[in-house]
């Protein structure tokens, strides 16, 4: 049983950071990315990496974020920079289970930015 687990997430002001961990547990192949979710909106990609390490970026995050992964850990992180308040929502991280390739999810860490 694959177990994704996000830890990071709380309050910080306009300009601060944040640093989102992801760590998997079970049948996992890879963690893939970050996604991000508010009331009312669809989980929205917010950084991705690819097995060889390469990484991809929404354009409101780009310059700001950084996705890194730990495969001797199976851990993944989002580094956030110059956090804005749009950048409020919940952070989910997401991987792959290793037999079916059933794209799994952790249950969200919430992060707000004040203004």
């Amino acid at each position: 049983q694959v177990q994704l687990e996000e830890s990071g997430g709380g309050l910080v002001q306009a300009g601060g950071s944040l640093r989102l961990s992801c760590a998997a547990s079970g049948s996992i192949l890879s963690l893939i990315g970050w996604y991000r979710q508010t009331p009312g909106k669809q989980r929205e990609l917010v950084a991705g990496i690819t097995s060889g390490g390469t990484t991809n970026y929404a354009d409101s995050v780009k310059g700001r974020f950084t996705i890194s992964r730990d495969n001797a850990k199976n851990t993944m992180y989002l580094e956030m920079n110059s956090l804005k308040p749009e950048d409020t929502a919940v952070y989910y991280c997401s991987g792959l289970e290793r037999i079916t390739l059933r794209l799994m999810w952790g249950q969200g860490t919430q992060v707000t930015v004040s203004s």
